[in-house]
This record gives structure tokens, sequence and C-alpha cells, in this order.
């Protein structure tokens, strides 16, 4: 190890390299690293969780130096990539490996998907919306002119959503090759937002409902309508993976312990984010049980949360989200 505390587990690859480290759970693969390192060293994030690494020479590189990142969480025959967008954006690559179908959620633009599929030698399928606003569906038009792509969304939303085929309805289930994706209606942040569930591979993208430790903003819904539409996702299991639309976690950490400092379980997962974005790694997914335990938002009924927002004990949980929100809001 260096004096950094970085393990180095290959002495001499070059920076034209790239470093592939896949995590195992149990025997079925967790989620899978892509980085092209300015120096020799892979991060000990990795060599201390188990992960398997292997050298290659990635097909798009040009001997060049500058970083990239990709974290693939993958289920089996259904793995996702993580594809950053815009400043803080994540958009979702889905590969179903037995019949090379390809679908991304959420392209807040097209040219860092395009880039994702000509690396992986790919063409797009299809577009899954979670809600209208742009940072979503800014890439839909310039991808479904490219690749031909359906666009599915809320039927809802369908006059807002650009390119729009097929408008799916709550309890809907739609078939991605062949995984079911159950729609989730969840208004609040917007009125025609919804969630996909796929159940096979316990993921729920989540678009801007549910983030690591917060919830979207109130835009077009109230607190009522947004504790509603989190009580649909927390009913699924806790290890279900949670894929949000934007990498806010560690400013929500900061946030989340600034109203509940006394929260063991959020200042240990405190640490681990600020580990994971010093080294420019994603923190999503997350999972239903850590922000059962961690997010504020689903802590509406904290007594430590109600004392220090000043939140009556005789409140509702609507009124302690709109307390929440409003507080967020203002940090």
């Amino acid at each position: 190890p260096d004096p950094d505390g970085i393990l180095c587990s290959k002495p001499n690859i070059r920076v034209d390299k790239w470093i592939t480290c896949v995590r195992l759970l149990g025997s079925s693969v967790e989620f899978e690293v892509t980085l092209n390192l300015r120096s020799a060293c892979v991060p000990a994030i990795f060599t201390r969780q188990s992960y398997l690494c292997s050298i290659a020479r990635h097909p798009s590189d040009s001997g060049g130096s500058s970083a990239m990142f990709s974290r693939t969480p993958a289920f089996a025959s259904f793995p996702s990539s993580t594809i950053p967008c815009l400043k803080d954006n994540y958009a979702y690559l889905l590969h179903d490996t037995k019949t090379d179908t390809i679908g991304v959620v959420d392209p807040s633009e097209s040219v860092p998907v395009v880039d994702v599929l000509n690396r992986k030698r790919k063409k797009l399928n299809y577009i899954l919306n979670t809600h209208h606003h742009y940072d979503h569906t800014g890439g839909n038009m310039e991808l479904k002119a490219k690749y031909g792509a359906m666009v599915i969304g809320s039927r809802i939303d369908k006059d807002r959503i650009p390119g729009i085929d097929i408008a799916l309805s709550d309890g809907e289930t739609w078939m991605f090759a062949g995984h079911k994706a159950l729609v989730i209606e969840t208004p609040g942040h917007t009125r025609g937002h919804i969630c996909f569930y796929f159940p096979g591979s316990k993921a729920i993208f989540s678009g801007d409902t549910l983030f690591s430790l917060s919830c979207g903003k109130l835009f077009e819904g109230n607190a009522a309508q947004m504790l509603s539409s989190l009580a649909k996702l927390v009913a699924f299991p806790d290890d279900t993976r949670i894929f949000c639309g934007h990498e806010y976690t560690l400013s929500n950490a900061k946030f989340a312990l600034s109203i509940e400092p006394k929260n063991e379980a959020l200042e240990a997962y405190a640490a681990e984010v600020s580990q994971l974005r010093n080294k420019g790694i994603p923190t999503i997914p997350t999972t239903l049980g850590t922000e059962k335990a961690c997010n504020p938002f689903l802590r509406t009924d904290s007594p430590e949360i109600r004392q220090i927002l000043n939140i009556p004990s005789s409140a509702t949980d609507a009124e302690a989200l709109s307390v929440i929100r409003k507080a967020k809001d203002n940090w």
C-alpha cells in the first residue's frame, strides 16, 4: 500500500490500461467497476471488499490519461450500467444479455449514452422515463432518431415526455425482454412521476421521488402525496436496490446528520458516502434497508428529528415531512 492507503494490485500497469473489478455477491455479480487509472493503483475500497480485478486495453482507449468511471450493478443476465450525465444526473443502461436488448433510464443527454453504447458496440432499443423534466428526458429525441428506440413513460405525462411511444399507468407491467417491470405512480415531485420496479432483479429506478437520504422537491405535488409515494416504495424488501436520478448523497448526508445527529446508522453511512465521493465513486445504488435506517424523509416519526425541527408530537407524518422538506430546501 502507498502512504494514502491505496492498495496497488498490479505494479506494472500503464495509464493506457483499463482495470475492471467485479464484486461477487454469493455466486452472482453484484456490480463491476471500470477505471482508467492515472497511476497503477486500485482504490483500497475495491481490494478490501472481495472484488475480482482484470487488466485489459479498453476497445476505445487511445492511450490518453483522462479518468473514466463506471459502476455497473449487475443482476445475472440483466446488468445496469451507471452513466453520469450533466452535472450530477445518472442515466442507467439496461442490458438483457440473453436477447441483447438494451434500454436506458432517464437519459438527460444523448452523448454520454451514445459513448457507452459505442464502447459496448450495442444499439438502443428502449428509453424509460420516470418523469418529464428535461434533465431526465433531454436525450430522448436524439437517441430515438439515432437508434429508433421506443420511449416508455407515464400516461399522465404523455403530452410532456418527448417522443413517447408507450404510455403506462399505475399497476401496469411492461416487459423488458424477459424482465417484468412494474409501474408505480409516485406523484409529489411531479404529478405524473412513475418508478420502475424490476422484481426479478430487486431494483427500483426511482427518478426524483426517492434519493439516497432525501426525496424530490415538491414542484407539482404536496407532502401528503410524497408521503404516500414513498410508502409505496418502502413496502418492498429491504435488500431492494434504489437507482435514483442524481448524485446528491453527500450533501443529503450532511443535512440528515444536522437533524438526526445521534443516528449511529446514519453516521456510519455518511462516513462511507464521504469515502466513496472522495474517490469519485457513485454512492448509487443504495438499498431500502439503508434508507429506512438513515433517510430523514422515511423517518418522520423520529423523536430526535421532531425535537430538532420543533415538530409537535401530535403532527401527522405528512406534516412532519412537509417541515423536513422545507428545512432541506432552505438548508
